[in-house]
């Protein structure tokens, strides 16, 4: 008997066959890249801007006529870092592709060649490089990117939660790489970040190096029909039922949001054994146990704030869109300190993207704190 492969991918790269639509912004992407321009890819937190690249990379189209790289820096508080996280991934994903293009590597990078290792079985060098080697980022930034350029293929690189450069203390970092990547003719940029604010600041404000640099690609939710139809096909697939209003339910519930979406879909399909049906009662409890499994990770990032952040949080959420949040009569309202401390707690809210701000309404980030919160789990 066949083994059913459960179709809602959560985590690692999505098979073509199971990945939901997304064909506009695919062929978008791949357009944009294939002539050779960057593209600053937004998206809310867990919409699925990973998964996106990672679909079009795989793609026979790009694969066969470029090298893609992906490095992740939301972990990086510094230039410093952000040089040891780049270099990482162009030794791990370029040089480890040949001899020659390991032993180029070496050569290019004069400012790490002291702290380069070897292994002796391979013959070959290894990049174990710390972050106190990296002691002239800037130059080493020039020697990693004159690599790319030397290398036989054209290079990708996905720079996600680029915004993060915004926090560094390093004053000249958005200038300092804005005019390093324009000089550059063998590789392109795909610069993604779920801080939209930040990132349009970023890139459309005229004011700020990477301005008009980029092609701009916003992913939104999948349309609930579309993803509704995918979730009733793959369940049909394999000889189980999904009731449609099931999913809306769990659609609306989590707003759209692929990951919140994908993981309560791969919990249903594996509950629903075959010939069975998984109705809005299944779709409700599997809801409510997720919430319970988030439960102290929840609470934790609660601990971290203050208790007037605390505050402005919970009145945002009673809001749902809260507008005016500095005014008298909503401070007076949800009993909050004053007008001046809701400004500020609001500013470390927005920090910790805990809430988000589209013009002057501000909502709860996270649809799983916004359900947790509903639930008086406080």
């Amino acid at each position: 008997m066949e083994k059913i492969i459960n179709p809602f991918v959560v985590t690692g790269k999505i098979p073509p066959a199971c990945f939901c639509d997304r064909l506009k912004e695919s062929a978008e992407l791949e357009k944009a890249l294939s002539n050779q321009m960057n593209v600053v890819l937004t998206s809310s937190r867990r919409i699925g801007k990973t998964s996106l690249v990672d679909f079009v990379f795989d793609k026979p189209e790009i694969q066969n006529e470029y090298i893609t790289i992906t490095v992740d820096i939301l972990h990086t508080t510094t230039f410093r870092e952000f040089i040891l996280a780049l270099g990482t991934a162009v030794f791990d994903t370029v040089a480890t592709r040949s001899e020659k293009l390991r032993k180029q590597f070496v050569t290019f990078m004069k400012s790490l060649s002291a702290s380069f290792g070897y292994d002796p079985i391979q013959n070959m060098p290894t990049f174990e490089v710390k972050l106190g080697d990296v002691q002239r980022p800037e130059y080493t930034l020039n020697e990693i990117f004159d690599y790319l350029e030397s290398v036989d293929k054209p290079c990708l690189l996905v720079i996600d939660e680029f915004q993060q450069i915004t926090r560094y203390p390093e004053r000249n970092v958005e200038a300092l790489l804005r005019t390093r990547i324009q000089k550059l003719t063998n590789a392109n940029f795909v610069f993604s970040g779920s801080r939209r604010r930040l990132m349009e600041e970023m890139f459309f404000s005229s004011k700020r190096p990477f301005y008009q640099s980029a092609k701009s690609i916003r992913l939104e939710p999948i349309a609930l029909d579309v993803y509704r139809d995918f979730a009733v096909h793959h369940f049909r697939k394999a000889d189980k039922d999904l009731m449609p209003e099931a999913f809306t339910y769990l659609y609306d519930s989590f707003w759209g949001v692929t990951f919140y979406i994908q993981r309560i879909m791969k919990d249903a399909f594996a509950e629903t054994q075959v010939g069975e049906v998984c109705h809005l009662e299944i779709i409700k409890q599997l809801i409510e146990d997720y919430i319970d499994e988030n439960d102290s990770r929840l609470r934790e990032q609660l601990a971290f704030i203050s208790e007037a952040q605390k505050e402005l949080l919970y009145a945002i959420h009673a809001e749902r869109q809260a507008q005016g949040i500095t005014s008298m009569a909503f401070n007076k309202k949800y009993r909050l300190r004053s007008p001046s401390s809701t400004q500020s707690a609001s500013l470390k809210l927005l920090e910790y993207d805990m809430i988000t701000r589209k013009e002057n309404v501000y909502s709860i980030s996270d649809p799983l704190m916004c359900l947790w919160l509903d639930r008086g789990r406080i």
